[in-house]
């Protein structure tokens, strides 16, 4: 038997204007990822980690980070839309219509908006998507448009593999 490839991503070429992408994996969202990530990124803010304050709000529990939430989503996208990056290029026009709460499932899709040749670089085309968020119960927690570029066939670094023993 030979040696099976497995998925590389999509190269610029691949992506088509209306293309919808469900990405395959969700995430549930534990109370340590909420914690961690407020720790890490020095949000102080006591909705994202005191339990006894957020039980006082209108909530009644914590609230999962917003930014949390935006980088999720943007993980969840890259086997669909950013495997073969060059660079992210921005994200725009970043909604949150409901909250994330510690417990709940992200899900997500990514729909092509655009697409066109770059213009100062041969080897890459940009890419626009509108990657939604939603939870266990079809909620759609975030909204976002990114655009990145992304490489065109034949043009991605090779990623190293280890000759075989």
């Amino acid at each position: 038997m030979g040696e099976v490839q497995g998925w590389r991503g999509r190269v610029f070429e691949d992506f088509r204007v209306g293309d919808v992408y469900p990405h395959p994996l969700g995430r549930t969202v534990l109370a340590v990822d909420n914690m961690w990530f407020s720790l890490l990124t020095q949000n102080s803010a006591p909705i994202h980690t005191d339990h006894h304050y957020s039980a006082r709000t209108e909530f009644g529990r914590p609230l999962v980070d917003s930014t949390f939430t935006l980088a999720l989503v943007t993980g969840q996208s890259v086997t669909d839309v950013s495997q073969n990056v060059f660079a992210n290029l921005g994200f725009d026009e970043v909604r949150l219509p409901a909250p994330v709460y510690e417990g709940d499932t992200v899900y997500s899709r990514s729909e092509v908006l655009a697409v066109r040749e770059s213009r100062s670089r041969p080897d890459v085309g940009i890419v626009t998507v509108r990657t939604t968020g939603f939870n266990q119960d079809g909620v759609v927690v975030i909204t976002f448009t990114r655009t990145v570029m992304v490489y065109r066939r034949g043009m991605a670094p090779e990623i190293p593999r280890p000759a075989p023993a």
